[in-house]
């Protein structure tokens, strides 16, 4: 059975926790979050493995990397990761991938630069199911009518991180006036 080392960081947003497997981070992921154990129970079926706690050099690495994206000092993230998940998801994950710092877009936007307009619900899900955040940064994802909208580690997280983003520059009224009720 394949091992996934895990690691429990605190961040400014709260305890995250970073899964590593085959030198490449399968998870990165928020422990306070609802669907947290059906999403790890599905990470180690689907990857055939077992939690163990170990601190490794990718841990590190990883934590560094946020560190220095909290402090505003990063924008992108250079160590490796690989994703768990249907082709679908993947292709949605990836596509998340290609929204700039700072910058969003809304689900329909999202839907299509997969190719499928009409699959905006499935493109939420995905959303939701991704286990790599802020690195894959579904936060960037909002409602076509410019409001924000759910976001696995909460939505105060998604405001704050969409804030320390600078995303003030690049939003409508709507989004600036959500952005203030933190």
């Amino acid at each position: 059975m394949n091992e996934i080392e895990i690691h429990k960081i605190q961040t400014p947003v709260g305890e995250m926790l970073i899964g590593t497997i085959d030198n490449s981070c399968c998870l990165l992921d928020f422990k306070m979050r609802k669907s947290s154990e059906k999403l790890l129970n599905n990470l180690k079926s689907l990857r055939k493995a077992t939690f163990v706690e170990r601190v490794n050099a990718l841990h590190v690495q990883v934590e560094s990397e946020l560190n220095e994206y909290f402090n505003r000092e990063r924008e992108t993230f250079k160590f490796d990761v690989s994703f768990t998940g249907t082709e679908f998801q993947k292709r949605v994950w990836n596509e998340l991938r290609n929204i700039p710092y700072g910058k969003t877009i809304s689900y329909l936007q999202l839907a299509k630069r997969i190719g499928d307009q009409k699959a905006v619900r499935a493109v939420a899900q995905a959303n939701g199911k991704n286990i790599l955040a802020i690195v894959i940064p579904c936060h960037r994802v909002i409602a076509s009518n410019g409001k924000l909208q759910g976001y696995g580690g909460g939505l105060n997280v998604k405001k704050k991180l969409l804030r320390l983003e600078d995303q003030t520059k690049y939003q409508s009224e709507y989004v600036l006036k959500q952005l203030e009720d933190l």
